[in-house]
C-alpha cells in the first residue's frame, strides 16, 4: 500500500482550488516529460491522446481524486497541462431552443 502523499512528493493540497473532478485536462505535447516524477509522467501519458477529466485520470491511475488533483495542479503550474473547467450546468442548454423542440414534439 502506498501512502496518499507519496505520489505527490509530500504535498497535501493542490496549488489551484479551481480544479474539480470534472475539470478537463489537455496535455501540451511540446513540453518534455524528462524530469517529471513517475506519477506525473503517468498523468501526462494518459492525457496525451486527448482531453480527459481529472476523474478519468484518477480512475485510470487508481489514485484518490485528491491525490490526482495535487499532481494535476503541479503539472498545470509547470505548463505541462492545460485545464478547462466544464461548462456550468445552467449554461449547458439553451432553454429557448429546448422549449421550441418540446413545442414541436407536442405538435406531432
Amino acid at each position: 500500500m502506498v501512502r496518499p502523499y507519496t505520489p505527490t512528493g509530500g504535498q497535501a493540497a493542490p496549488s489551484r482550488h479551481s480544479l474539480d473532478l470534472a475539470t478537463l485536462l489537455i496535455a501540451d505535447r511540446d513540453r518534455p516529460l524528462h524530469g517529471l516524477s513517475a506519477h506525473a509522467r503517468r498523468v501526462m501519458e494518459h492525457c496525451l491522446p486527448g482531453a480527459l477529466s481529472i476523474a478519468d485520470v484518477s480512475a485510470d491511475l487508481q489514485l484518490p481524486g485528491a491525490v490526482t488533483k495535487v499532481l494535476v495542479a503541479s503539472l498545470v503550474d509547470s505548463g505541462h497541462l492545460i485545464s478547462r473547467n466544464p461548462v456550468p450546468a445552467f449554461q449547458q442548454y439553451d432553454r429557448e431552443f429546448l422549449e421550441r423542440v418540446l413545442d414541436g414534439l407536442h405538435k406531432l
